[in-house]
Order: C-alpha cells, then structure tokens, then sequence
C-alpha cells in the first residue's frame, strides 16, 4: 500500500468537504492507525459497514460519484468559469490524492491489518469480505441525469478522475445538487430535490397540441440561451395545463432544464432564489401552479416585480410559468366595481394588470361536447377497450351528461371506468 496515504488524504484543498463522508471518515481512522501500527479489525468493519450503508461496495464508484454531485469551490468555480491558477493546483491535487485513494486494494488493506493483529486473528481478517475494486464502464461522462442512482460507475475510474473531464462535467452540467437533480420544490426558503418527478411523456397527452407547441417552443428558446417570455397557462380545469410544462422534463433536446416548483405563500422569497440561479449553467423554469390571489395577498406585489418591474433583471436563463383557472389571476367582486373608493377603475386595472405581464398567455379552453366524445373515444381505443363505436359513443353521452367538465382529465376518467365496466 502507498505510504503515507493518511497524510494525502488528510491533505484535501478544495474537495475537504469529502471527510465529512462517513466512509471517508472511517477511512482515514483506518489508515491513521495502520500507520501508527494501532489498527483494529472494527476499523476496517467501520469502512465497509458505511460504504454498504449508503448502497455502495465499491469505493472508486461511491467517491466519484461525490467528487461530481457535491457542492465543492473547484466545481463552483469551474461551473462559473472562474477558476484560477491557485484554484486549479489545488484541485489537481486533490484529484490526485482521490485516484490514488480509489486504487486501494482491500488485500493491500487487510495484509497491513493482518500483521498488526494477534497471530489468533490473522485468518479471520484474511476471510473478511472487500469491497469491489474500480472497474469501467462504457457511459460518457457528460450530461446529467434525471433520475440519480447512487454509486453508478460512469467510466472507467482512472480516466474519471482527471482535471479535465471533471472540469468539463462542472461547465457543462454545473455543481452541486442542480448537477444530479431535474427538479425541485422551494420552501421555507430552501430548496429540495425531488429525485422522482412525476410528469407524463409529450406522447401520453391528448388534445391541445397547439398550445403545447407554443410552451415547447419558448421553452427551446429558453435552452438556447434567448431572452424568453414569462407564461401564463390559463382555462379550465383539468386540460392538461400544469402536465404540459412538468412535461418538459421528459424531453430529450431539454436535459439542461430545471424545474423549480413554488407555492404562492413562498413568493415573497422567490427574489432570493431567482439571485443564485444566474450564474448557473442550467436554465430553470419557476413554476407556480394554480396561482390565484385574493385582493389583499401580500404575495401579489412580489409576483409583480418579479416578472416584470424590479431594479434587478431577472437572468436570462430563468423564466416564470405559471397554471392558473383565471385568466386575470385575481379574484374579483362586485364589491370592486361598485365600492367607495374614488377611482375603483384604477384598482380594478391594477389587479388586471398582472397577467399583463406574462409576455405569453396560453388559453386551454373546455373541449366541446363533440370533441369530448372524440377523445373519449380515441383514449378507449389507445387503451386497448375491445368494445364496439356504437356502445363506446352511447356511453360517451351518458358520461357527458352526468360530468359536467369536458376535459382530458375527465376523458381518462371514463376510459378508466368503462375499463372496469368492459375489461
């Protein structure tokens, strides 16, 4: 085993951040005392008690895969384009001490340990199991992923801990828990990754092809870099408006995307996050879902400068989407048109004034009764229904007349049912 392996790790710069990883941890107890000639079998128990603890037996894999995703100043930097030359001989080093680390042999480690034990010991540490040696695989080392696993091995080890390619994985997908997640909810003013974002494939949506094009395409505009608009989806209830934009994350031309859900009680700390997204090699899009305000939300300025009016620009990389069943947003009463109040046009103005804002305002309007049927009728058939035009049509009117809401979301609901009727 290399000497003075404790003394390189213990030696981390810009990747320190890797020895408070419990592994990490248990690792260098381990090597501290086989240097000292004090070593036990617990400590090598302790290192692969935690490698297995975090779904991992390989410790190449578990270190690499921390060495991309984890926040760290090389990655930030390198996500910025700002590293300099102290910057970089520290993370060389660093990415040096790591290749060696993930060298280690277990029967290196547990020959050492050997020697130090009673002779009584000796076979019991020469059975204990090891953890698996780096080994390769053939996935290139660019592109994020939407779904994280932990410890996959994304190349062959030797060549994934170089400065180059990590430098090139940080400028290209960025650092830290936007390098490893699609999507995300802000709250409290922190934000969290949702490793399994529920959307639906563009191929799985029914009706409103036009209007989904119209997202799809600002949103492409988004990925390339242009100055977008914000968006308002906005209609009745259930036509798929929320689907359309979750649906961007299924897109393969959109890997770079990000999805940061927002409630309306959080938007008055949306400033803040919107701040640290600019530099930011990804694009995100903040997503508000079924926004609506009453006429004394405090929440209803903050939306305002946000979109539209602060002193601050907002980042050419961020866009607001926003799903509402109100074309206007806020909530109006006869009260408003008929108060006290001198000038109630200018209130009334002021409340309308904020879909205004959205550069694009998309309308998914009810489906008429015929186009109803028709997409009843085409989801039974996609289903694989096995009943007749006729019976599916009757059944089609007799649902209508029963639900008032004309909607994809309706149409699944009665494929759902004459599935359980017929099937």
């Amino acid at each position: 085993m290399e000497q003075n392996l404790y003394a390189q790790l213990s030696s981390l710069l810009v990747y320190r951040g890797l020895l408070q990883l419990k592994p990490v941890s248990a690792l260098q107890t381990l090597l501290k005392n086989l240097e000292a000639g004090e070593a036990k079998v617990d400590d090598y128990a302790n290192v692969f008690y935690a490698l297995t603890a975090e779904g991992c037996d390989s410790l190449a894999e578990y270190l690499y895969e921390h060495v991309r995703y984890d926040e760290s100043p090389f990655a930030e930097a390198a996500a910025r384009d700002r590293v300099t030359g102290v910057m970089e001989r520290a993370a060389r080093h660093d990415i040096q001490v790591l290749q060696n680390v993930s060298n280690l042999r277990c029967k290196e480690l547990k020959g050492e340990l050997a020697a130090q034990q009673p002779s009584s010991w000796r076979t019991l540490v020469e059975e204990l199991p090891e953890w698996q040696a780096g080994s390769a695989a053939e996935v290139p080392l660019d592109g994020g992923e939407a779904t994280p696993r932990k410890c996959r091995l994304t190349a062959n080890v030797g060549a994934a801990f170089s400065y180059e390619e990590l430098l090139r994985f940080y400028q290209v997908n960025g650092s830290g828990t936007f390098a490893r997640y699609q999507a995300f909810v802000w709250q409290e003013g922190q934000l969290y990754p949702v490793p399994h974002p529920d959307f639906l494939p563009q191929g799985s949506m029914w009706g409103y092809q036009r209007q989904r094009d119209q997202v799809i395409e600002n949103t492409r505009a988004l990925m390339s870099g242009k100055a977008v608009n914000n968006v308002l989806l906005y209609g009745a209830s259930g036509t798929g408006k929320s689907a359309t934009v979750k649906a961007m994350l299924g897109m393969p031309e959109f890997e770079g995307l990000r999805l940061i859900e927002v409630q309306k009680e959080e938007l008055t700390d949306i400033p803040h996050l919107v701040r640290t997204l600019g530099h930011r090699p990804q694009k995100f899009i903040i997503f508000i879902d079924d926004l609506a305000f009453d006429k004394a939300d405090k929440t209803f300025s903050s939306l305002k400068t946000i979109l539209e009016g602060g002193l601050e620009p907002r980042p050419t990389n961020v866009a607001v989407y926003c799903t509402s069943n109100r074309r206007h947003l806020v909530r109006q009463n006869f009260s408003d048109r008929s108060g006290d109040e001198v000038d109630a046009n200018e209130t009334i103005q002021d409340k309308t004034s904020l879909a205004e804002r959205f550069g694009l305002r998309i309308l998914f309007s009810e489906l008429n009764k015929a186009q109803f049927i028709q997409m009843a009728e085409d989801l039974a058939h996609a289903q694989g229904l096995a009943v007749d035009h006729e019976t599916i049509q009757a059944e089609a009117v007799k649902w209508d007349i029963r639900h008032p809401s004309r909607s994809p979301r309706s149409a699944n609901q009665f494929v759902a049912s004459m599935m359980a009727k017929y099937c």
